[in-house]
């Protein structure tokens, strides 16, 4: 029998033998990396790590993303509570203040308003005495620091309120000592 016999009964041929070696070397390297992948841990717990991590970013960013929209809601409830409650106040105040003028006799308000009126002249008075009396040169520069007053409220009022609690804390350590 020659070669050729004996492939058509089912021995493989060596060029059959050399393929089904090579496919058998390849399946062998490829379950060889995957074993190697299982066994590598820090490989792992990096991939791990990561998917984690990722996890971690997008329930931040949802938390994130849901806690702006709840602080707008409440933000909104608090100033429509604020609006209410201002407008509240003004009405028991104009209430109030409309009881005490019902309730005030008329000679009272009478001597009200003259007192009113007799201060409101004295102040005038007051002034134009004070306009007559003070230099020109004084007048310009109270004029001056009343405008530079006028547009730097807020850094004033701000220095003022500072003031004011330093000499009430200084007051209430000198109580203490």
């Amino acid at each position: 029998m020659n070669d050729e016999s004996q492939n058509k009964m089912g021995t493989p041929t060596p060029e059959e033998l050399r393929e089904q070696v090579e496919r058998t070397r390849d399946e062998l390297g490829q379950t060889v990396e995957a074993l190697a992948a299982k066994a590598d841990i820090k490989a792992q717990a990096k991939e791990k790590t990561a998917a984690v991590k990722e996890q971690a970013a997008e329930k931040a960013a949802v938390v994130k993303e849901q806690a702006a929209e709840k602080s707008a809601v409440v933000r909104e409830q608090a100033a429509e509570k604020a609006a209410a409650a201002s407008g509240q106040i003004r009405e028991k105040t104009e209430q109030a203040a409309q009881l005490v003028k019902d309730r005030t006799p008329d000679a009272v308000l009478e001597k009200t308003a003259q007192a009113a009126a007799q201060v409101r002249e004295s102040a005038a008075q007051a002034r134009r005495y004070a306009a007559e009396k003070t230099p020109d040169p004084l007048l310009e520069k109270a004029d001056r620091v009343a405008t530079a007053a006028r547009a730097n409220r807020t850094p004033l009022i701000a220095g003022g309120a500072v003031l004011v609690a330093f000499l009430l804390i200084r007051r209430s350590r000198g109580r203490n000592r």
